[in-house]
């Protein structure tokens, strides 16, 4: 099994707090609204519609000159927890694809989506998908670059701003977009940078590449660095949480249960939503444990290592397995708990065992489905009997 292709998404919301006063007082579209302070008072632009950046203002410029680029501009101060509000509820939508998240601003993110790409149809898909919900479910508009790196990613988001989507595929696709552009595309490239390689007659990407050697000798470990994007090699990582050991669901019932089929239901929808985390962060487990919980309070658990498993299916048809090596007793509380993770196990493939291609496609349908319409919206004829019993 061969790796997956390293896969970033960057989203940068579309002038975000103009954009969410526009949505809100629909009267100042197509006008130019600054948002930071008024005219007479002492502070700097926030931000502005894309109106007012055609007279040349922009973030963290003083309000007086704004005030001096555009007198006939709508100036205002922020509405950050309407802001907030908004950011929150992005950030829900990006979680829906992976949990390898680097929240760069209230408006800003990267996504890593090599694990879980396949899931949703592919990396174009979840951008446009990402682009579709914002508008629906918030109300704005958002660019999206897909890339194989952080700093591909960026550059594509850029590039068809407003409301744009764009995919840089690999380092030679980068590298052709952007060999006469300035210095700065380069991510890290600021002005003082700049303006030492300028000295040097190095203002392009075209000129690093021609002269890497002076880009080292001028900036150090740094050029070297700089020289490495420029050629489109940029292996940084997100910044995300560390994995976890193990991930466990329980259910306490409102009685105590003593019929074993019920348990059987509540098993289900836990393997169900279980299936649904691992799977978007690429996850499969080697370990499934069933914890049980007596009326008498008695806590016991049953694990089970061998083939790794990520699919609802799987991942019930152990813990199936597991409980029926309990004491059939009256049962307060029952849940399942999954560890041993990998990304890409290769002790999952058997040589002997023919892989079944229709199941495989049916939870990769149900899997998408479930994240289109909610979890709880999409199930199987078994996991709809087993809500009914009450399983859960």
């Amino acid at each position: 099994m061969s790796a997956a292709k390293r896969t970033i998404i960057h989203v940068d919301m579309d002038a975000f707090f103009a954009a969410v006063e526009v949505r809100d007082n629909p009267r100042l579209a197509g006008k130019p609204l600054i948002i930071g302070a008024l005219p007479h008072e002492r502070g700097v632009v926030s931000t502005c519609s894309y109106e007012a950046r055609k007279y040349g203002v922009r973030s963290a410029m003083s309000i007086k000159e704004a005030y001096r680029r555009c007198p006939h501009g709508i100036y205002m101060h922020g509405s950050y927890q309407k802001y907030s509000e908004a950011s929150r509820q992005i950030k829900e939508i990006w979680a829906d694809y992976t949990d390898v998240l680097d929240v760069a601003s209230i408006d800003e993110g990267y996504l890593d989506v090599t694990h879980s790409a396949h899931l949703f149809g592919g990396a174009t898909e979840i951008g446009r998908d990402l682009k579709a919900r914002t508008l629906a479910k918030v109300g704005l508009t958002c660019s999206v670059g897909v890339g194989y790196s952080i700093m591909s990613a960026k550059i594509a988001s850029e590039e068809k701003k407003p409301d744009g989507f764009f995919v840089i595929t690999d380092a030679n696709a980068l590298c052709d977009l952007i060999i006469d552009r300035n210095v700065r595309v380069i991510s890290g490239v600021g002005v003082q940078t700049a303006a030492v390689l300028e000295k040097s007659g190095i203002s392009t990407v075209r000129d690093i590449l021609a002269n890497p050697t002076r880009v080292q000798e001028l900036l150090g470990s740094y050029g070297a660095s700089i020289v490495r994007l420029a050629e489109g090699i940029d292996e940084r990582q997100l910044l995300t949480p560390p994995k976890s050991r193990s991930l466990g669901k329980e259910h306490t019932f409102q009685h105590d249960i003593v019929d074993f089929e019920h348990l059987r239901d509540a098993l289900r929808l836990i393997a169900k939503k279980l299936s649904h985390k691992i799977r978007m962060k690429g996850l499969f487990s080697r370990t499934v444990t069933v914890k049980v919980t007596f009326a008498n309070m008695k806590q016991i658990t049953r694990s089970k290592s061998g083939k790794y498993v990520s699919t609802t299916r799987e991942i019930f048809q152990v813990a199936s397995e597991l409980l029926d090596k309990v004491e059939r007793r009256p049962v307060r509380l029952v849940g399942i708990s999954l560890s041993g993770f990998e990304t890409d196990p290769m002790e999952q493939m058997d040589m002997f065992e023919a892989p079944d291609l229709k199941r495989e496609a049916l939870d990769k349908l149900l899997l998408g489905l479930q994240h289109k319409y909610g979890l709880d919206k999409i199930a199987t004829g078994r996991e709809v009997l087993a809500q009914r019993h009450g399983g859960e």
